[in-house]
């Protein structure tokens, strides 16, 4: 069975009658016209879906919580639409604690996680009752102890752990791996456990958490990790006579950004992560923990589309052909950051012949701002709407004013209604924080 992160596309594209793209029963043609471009748009129907087959491929194990990992792309809406799916928030800043307030999340189902967590964020964390932090290292260890007795409570954690498991991504991407920033290394728990029982008396360890990378495509890592963490979980509660009743097992689960990427199915890595349960359960002694699902990119990147406008075009002499769009690495810093690829269409006429081989660029003043390389492409002319596919992960949310240009605008598709869920920045919004020193004014 297929799930909707192996699509290319939002579940509802289609090339409607008037040979326009459309989603989520929008035409994208007038889409642009209406809110301009650079736009980002969002298929609640791929959403819905995608969360709905994560709760589906898990559903023969009845100790599950699926935490959305708010970084690749968070605003109030999202918030909204998997809280009623039933989804908690995985949160890794202040910022995002306080967009899932806002919003009206359940915080008893979050998770504030991250490796350098500020006094403040963590004092924010504990007065608005999220329900789990992930403990990175030491200090964190000792600041939410200091910040949960301040405010006299016990607060529910877990240990984040390097597993030692490389994936085969972009070394950007990777994270469990020995050689990482984030988490305790395996030979650092014993230490980290003994602080706990008999120093921090405000923390309750329930268990451990790690992540070994992202935009994964293989399923036996999954097996693996869970392997090592039961076998950690089996080490503690011989030694310590600790019962810890859960792991998170983060995210990381790929999607098809062109037509040869083979991504896993929800459904094939849910199996790995069961089946490792029950043999490595009753193997380490452990009773079958709560285990914590964190996907972000596999929910929002292929329910996401990013509409610009072709402008200016270069045809090097014996050598490439440069088309320019009006957005690029601003507000998609992916292909300059680590070299990934997408696929586009012409929004406005999909079927015609792709004769050419472009390199589409952006507009920032980067040799680098390439968002495709060697793109095959009907012939683009000024003012033709580009589609790139599977860009609602990491492309607002890694996003920036360079060359003071401003933010684009998103927007959600349903059922042939267009709403607003971020405006686009104006001129006035980009000074409202500058400030002139008095010494400088007339």
């Amino acid at each position: 069975m297929t799930t909707a992160n192996q699509s290319l596309k939002p579940i509802t594209t289609k090339i409607n009658e008037k040979g326009h793209i459309e989603i989520g029963g929008c035409d994208l043609v007038e889409l642009a016209d209406k809110y301009a471009t650079p736009l980002y748009v969002f298929d609640e129907a791929t959403i819905r879906t995608i969360a709905r087959q994560y709760k589906s491929a898990f559903a023969s194990y009845d100790k599950v919580s699926m935490l959305y990992a708010s970084k690749a792309f968070m605003t109030k809406a999202i918030v909204r639409i998997l809280d009623e799916e039933g989804f908690g928030f995985d949160m890794v800043s202040g910022g995002e604690i306080y967009t899932a307030h806002k919003a009206g999340a359940d915080m008893k189902k979050c998770l504030f996680n991250g490796n350098n967590k500020s006094y403040d964020e963590l004092q924010m964390a504990v007065e608005l009752g999220v329900g789990l932090i992930s403990v990175d290292n030491f200090l964190e260890l000792a600041l939410l102890n200091d910040v949960a007795k301040s405010n006299n409570k016990v607060v529910d954690i877990l240990l984040r752990v390097t597993p030692g498991i490389e994936c085969h991504t972009h070394e950007y991407i990777q994270t469990g791996h020995l050689d990482s920033k984030f988490g305790f290394d395996l030979t650092q728990v014993d230490s980290a456990v003994e602080l706990i029982v008999d120093e921090y008396k405000n923390l309750n360890l329930v268990g451990l958490h790690a992540h070994i990378g992202s935009q994964i495509f293989e399923t036996s890592i999954y097996y693996d990790e869970v392997e090592v963490l039961l076998k950690e979980m089996g080490r503690l509660k011989e030694k310590y006579g600790l019962n810890l009743t859960h792991i998170n097992l983060g995210g990381g689960l790929g999607i098809k950004y062109t037509e040869d990427d083979m991504p896993p199915s929800i459904n094939e890595i849910a199996e790995k992560i069961i089946s490792s349960i029950k043999a490595n359960a009753p193997k380490y002694n452990l009773d079958e923990p709560e285990i914590h699902i964190e996907p972000g990119r596999s929910i929002i990147g292929t329910s996401g589309v990013t509409l610009y406008t072709v402008g200016s075009s270069k045809q090097v002499p014996k050598g490439r052909k440069y088309v320019a769009v009006d957005g690029g690495m601003a507000d998609n810093p992916r292909p300059s950051l680590y070299q990934a690829v997408y696929t586009a269409d012409v929004a406005n006429r999909p079927s015609d012949a792709k004769t050419e081989t472009v390199t589409i660029a952006g507009r920032f003043c980067e040799s680098g701002d390439i968002l495709i390389k060697d793109a095959e492409m009907p012939p683009l002319e000024e003012g033709d709407i580009l589609c790139f596919y599977d860009t609602g992960a990491y492309g607002y949310s890694m996003s920036s004013n360079y060359n003071r240009v401003l933010k684009p605008a998103a927007v959600l598709v349903n059922n042939s209604q267009s709403d607003i869920i971020i405006d686009r920045e104006s001129y006035e919004h980009l000074v409202s924080l500058d400030r002139i020193p008095e010494r400088l004014k007339d």
